[in-house]
This record gives structure tokens, C-alpha cells and sequence, in this order.
């Protein structure tokens, strides 16, 4: 039991060496600056990625709780408000600040 004990405490012991070791030597840090900005946009690509995704469970879960009709009413109104905007562009809404715009018609 005894050698059993001693056995595993050493083993524990030269992990912890042998990854305190890895952690801080030069393979860890970039060289020049170009690296270490180039790590840096890899890393806040990949975070930005992971956000994404976060937030299109989060949407789906949020519209899974909503009713049937809810979701309809929702498109409904997305779709009549595309189409307004539409119209008003088309129409060309009438800007007092541009007269030359105008005047010129």
C-alpha cells in the first residue's frame, strides 16, 4: 500500500512538472508581431464564429416557444413593412433640405 502511495504521488508530481514546463516555453509566444497579430484575428475570428452560433440557437429556441399564429403575425408584419419601405423609395419621399434635387425634375 505504502509503495502503491508513493507510486502515484510521484507520478503526480513529474505531470505537474512536465506541464508547467510545456506552458511556458518560447513555442507558445509568436516571434515577430505579424504572428502574434495574426493568432490574435484567428482567435476573435473563431470567437466571433462561436457568438454566431450562440445566437442563432438562441433565436431558434426563442421562436420554437412562440405560437403558431405569433410567428405568422410576425412575418406578416416584416412583409408589409418591406413592402412600405419599398414604396417610399420608389415614391421618393420629398427632402426639403435637397431642392436642387428637385427642381431640376
Amino acid at each position: 500500500m505504502k509503495i502503491r502511495t508513493f507510486f502515484h504521488l510521484f507520478l503526480l508530481c513529474v505531470v505537474l512538472n512536465s506541464t508547467a514546463c510545456r506552458s511556458t516555453g518560447p513555442a507558445g509566444t509568436p516571434a515577430t508581431v505579424e504572428e502574434a497579430e495574426k493568432q490574435l484575428a484567428k482567435k476573435h475570428k473563431k470567437e466571433a464564429k462561436a457568438s454566431k452560433r450562440e445566437l442563432k440557437k438562441a433565436k431558434k429556441a426563442y421562436w420554437k416557444l412562440q405560437s403558431k399564429s405569433a410567428r405568422k403575425s410576425v412575418k406578416r408584419n416584416e412583409k408589409a413593412q418591406k413592402k412600405m419601405m419599398r414604396k417610399k423609395r420608389r415614391q421618393g419621399e420629398y427632402n426639403w433640405e435637397d431642392q436642387e434635387r428637385w427642381e431640376n425634375q
